[in-house]
């Protein structure tokens, strides 16, 4: 599935872009059902919004107790621009959805068929998964000039396992342009430290900082510009971040988070599963 210069691209820079990985009906599919969910939304019970900033205010819990629920459901996200002062959409619900999540690739079959196959099995053990456990699914719509930028950040600390096992699993649905915000990355940068953790104790969750390294500046990142169907793949130690997106058009796109079952999922991280609702790979 990958030439020797692939795989030798994972390794040197922690990343590797495969075009045509998914098919345009496949893409098609997935989209559609993505809209339909968000379609039906329930606007007047849930407008918590999805932000990489800490929220506080009265709707603080509101918000903190909806986001640790989405672990093991399927949720809607708002962007941060999408309501004005007075908590009124400023555009049409369809293109106001920042993001649904996080357990799609369980709970639902048309996303679970896209998560799941042996295409996806064999990259898995290909870039060092012996054992893939997926964790995390979530589909961004990134939407027309309010989609907002996400901060530079490592998935490892998400995901943290010892040894580190974390793999990023990136599908693009729509082209990913400079202009609708692709993902950026530090090519190499796998190979720096964690700088920050994501942890969680009961319904509380902090960032807690490990290493003053800088993150990226624009000048040693690359964007990572790429057609519809491409699937990007990369070690979760890498530094990645996404633009706001200024262009007129949404620019869709679905992620998976996986770990190895060989290593120690820590009892820290945000997500854990229950042995009624157990955690499971490509197959």
């Amino acid at each position: 599935m990958l030439t020797a210069e692939q795989k030798n691209q994972f390794e040197d820079n922690g990343f590797v872009v495969l075009p045509g990985f998914k098919s345009p009906g496949e893409l098609l599919t997935l989209k559609n059902r993505a809209n339909a969910i968000a379609a039906a939304h329930d606007f007047d019970a849930s407008k918590e919004v999805f932000s990489t900033s800490a929220q506080r205010g009265p709707q603080a819990d509101r918000v903190q107790d909806y986001f640790l629920e989405s672990a093991n459901e399927v949720r809607c996200f708002f962007e941060e621009k999408a309501f004005d002062i007075n908590g009124v959409l400023k555009q049409p619900l369809a293109q106001s959805i920042n993001k649904i999540g996080h357990a799609m690739h369980d709970l639902d079959p048309v996303f679970s068929d896209f998560s799941h196959g042996g295409k996806l099995a064999e990259l898995a053990e290909i870039v060092g998964l012996q054992e893939p456990q997926i964790w995390q699914s979530m589909y961004i719509f990134k939407q027309p000039r309010i989609g907002g930028q996400v901060d530079w950040h490592q998935d490892t600390g998400f995901f943290y396992t010892t040894p580190q096992s974390v793999t990023t699993f990136w599908f693009a649905v729509d082209d990913a342009t400079l202009e609708n915000g692709c993902i950026w990355v530090e090519p190499g940068g796998h190979k720096g430290p964690l700088r920050q953790k994501f942890i969680r104790s009961g319904r509380q969750t902090k960032l807690i900082d490990l290493d003053d390294t800088p993150w990226p500046e624009t000048d040693s990142a690359v964007p990572v510009e790429v057609k519809a169907g491409t699937l990007v793949c990369f070690n979760g130690m890498l530094p990645h971040y996404s633009a706001p997106n200024t262009s007129g058009k949404a620019r869709h796109a679905y992620t998976l988070h996986v770990t190895d079952e060989v290593c120690v999922y820590a009892p820290q991280n945000w997500i854990q599963r229950s042995k009624d609702f157990p955690v499971r790979g490509f197959i």
